[in-house]
């Protein structure tokens, strides 16, 4: 069975795609843990960050700097978003490939903490 990351990449497989470059494709999770709800993938097949070393730091880089550029995008960058990477199972990584979740969108009283 196939990377379905890898699929939605090369458009093998239905996906929402909202943002690409030569090195990355950013779309929208189809299980949102919040009402903003992004992946962003490197085009290269990287299993997980345990899978990079420093010739692999660019990449990562990009990764970053493109979920503060997805974060504009969307319109939450003013008012906050989260940037999580899942490593591993036991990290909570689902699908092998690596990727970066950009997650906001919130109220703001969604947020306070409960006493």
């Amino acid at each position: 069975m196939g990377c379905i990351f890898c699929e939605i990449i090369n458009r093998g497989q239905k996906g929402d795609i909202i943002f690409e470059t030569k090195e990355l494709v950013a779309f929208k999770d189809i299980h949102p843990k919040a009402p903003v709800h992004i992946l962003v993938v490197p085009r290269q097949h990287i299993v997980s960050l345990v899978d990079t070393d420093a010739s692999r730091r660019e990449i990562l880089g990009n990764l970053f700097s493109a979920a503060a550029d997805i974060a504009r995008m969307q319109g939450i960058a003013e008012s906050g978003f989260k940037v999580v990477m899942n490593v591993g199972r036991g990290g909570g990584q689902i699908i092998d490939h690596l990727h970066v979740h950009v997650l906001g969108g919130w109220k703001e009283e969604d947020n306070r903490e409960l006493p």
